[in-house]
């Protein structure tokens, strides 16, 4: 049995989406950040960064998105990973940029707080932060092949990251319409069953 521990305002709904796409059966834990559960004993026990997403497996627990859905695409999907060794790591190239920059373009505007002590730095990483992550989608928007997803013609680990991380966008007031290769990858992907899927759920926002 699978269980996943998420937040829906947060990267953890690209785990979602994935396990959604595979049909597994699993077990969706709310991690309550209004509450600090993230911080609570019981779930530092469970994952001592006091992150989601976390997924408790057979073998025990995994945190991490890449890490994660590197072993459900292994263990559950294998075909989430192109064959062609060079496309397999293009998605890869992908993931590790939206987690290393896109996804901190966007904590820049949230929680400055990790990287500052100064509150004036902390206003001063929001208001670069719309900027920063603008930037990094012009990035996307040009070199990743929308045909019609991120890296060929199949879904890939890729499409649900790069879907959660372009929708986080919007919070920051950036109009994806002028990106129209990501405008056209959100609703792709809006219209599969495993996004559906996740949003009734309540796993996504």
């Amino acid at each position: 049995m699978l269980t996943l521990h998420y937040n829906p305002l947060t990267v953890a709904p690209v785990v979602a989406i994935v396990m959604e796409e595979l049909e597994l059966d699993y077990t969706p834990v709310l991690v309550d950040f209004r509450a600090a559960q993230q911080t609570s004993p019981a779930y530092l026990a469970l994952n001592p960064k006091g992150r989601v997403p976390t997924l408790e497996t057979p073998h025990g627990v995994i945190t991490e998105t890449g890490a994660i859905l590197d072993w459900l695409a292994a263990v559950h999907g294998p075909h989430l990973v192109p064959d062609d060794p060079f496309q397999a790591a293009r998605m890869r190239e992908t993931m590790y940029y939206l987690a290393s920059t896109l996804h901190v373009n966007y904590a820049h505007a949230l929680r400055g707080a990790r990287w500052a002590d100064l509150e004036t730095s902390w206003a001063d990483m929001s208001a670069k932060a719309p900027h920063t992550m603008a930037a990094s989608l012009a990035y996307l928007e040009g070199h990743l092949d929308f045909a019609p997803f991120a890296i060929g013609t199949g879904l890939t680990l890729a499409d649900p990251w790069l879907f959660v991380l372009t929708g986080f966008a919007t919070r920051l007031n950036i109009d994806l319409a002028q990106f129209p290769n990501l405008s056209a990858h959100q609703v792709l992907m809006n219209d599969r069953y495993a996004v559906r899927a996740a949003r009734n759920k309540g796993m996504l926002a």
